[in-house]
């Protein structure tokens, strides 16, 4: 981060900072899979139909595993090991690692779940989640983009393919949805951590991923 947007940054009044750092946290874009695996279980208990909670208790473990606990495990190694200054992964050149181990991680977890009888709204979500990597990390090549708002972007595509999807009415989860990512975006925003033009290519990449994995696995 230049000495520039850190001036810039101190601007902010400290507790709004704090509060934005807490839940930029709390909002982490490692976290969407995981969580959106299990709202999804939650809001469309029709495509889960003949599925026990048992079995849904191991897919939550397989998908948590996989996409969220490696991918910190990876981050923490490249600190430990002094490949990454910070958690943050402020520079484009930190992020490289990362987003590669994070690529392995969930191309796997959708392989896996793409090969049993899985909910098409499950492996819609995993393969977009994977294809948004993808475009992440050639796009980190060049310019950086907010991986917070891409996730944003991810919960609203998958919940827009819901829409489309379920008998269930979605507006009431859509404007939960929009209200959060809405927050994340205004979260970096404030601590200066992206460009509103960071910001919005985020969102678009997110939604975009995850429709294109609709349209791409519908029968």
């Amino acid at each position: 981060m230049t000495e520039a947007k850190k001036n810039i940054g101190s601007e902010q009044p400290k507790t709004l900072r704090v509060i934005a750092n807490i839940l930029s946290y709390i909002l982490h874009p490692v976290f969407m899979p995981t969580v959106m695996t299990f709202v999804l279980y939650k809001l469309a208990p029709v495509s889960f139909a003949g599925v026990t909670f048992e079995q849904f208790k191991m897919w939550m473990i397989s998908v948590g595993v996989t996409t969220l606990f490696f991918p910190l495990f990876t981050i923490l190694l490249l600190k430990g090991l002094g490949f990454a200054k910070s958690f943050h992964m402020e520079t484009t050149r930190e992020r490289i690692v990362p987003l590669m181990a994070t690529m392995v991680f969930y191309f796997w977890a959708s392989h896996v779940f793409n090969n049993i009888t899985s909910p098409l709204i499950l492996k819609v979500l995993l393969l977009g989640s994977f294809w948004g990597i993808i475009v992440l990390f050639m796009i980190n090549i060049f310019v950086k983009v907010s991986l917070h708002t891409a996730a944003a972007g991810g919960m609203i595509g998958i919940l827009l393919v819901l829409m489309m999807t379920s008998p269930v009415n979605m507006v009431l989860p859509f404007f939960v949805a929009l209200i959060i990512a809405g927050l994340m975006g205004t979260i970096r925003l404030i601590l200066k951590a992206h460009t509103p033009a960071e910001v919005w290519l985020g969102y678009i990449v997110g939604i975009l991923v995850q429709l294109g994995a609709y349209w791409y696995m519908k029968p």
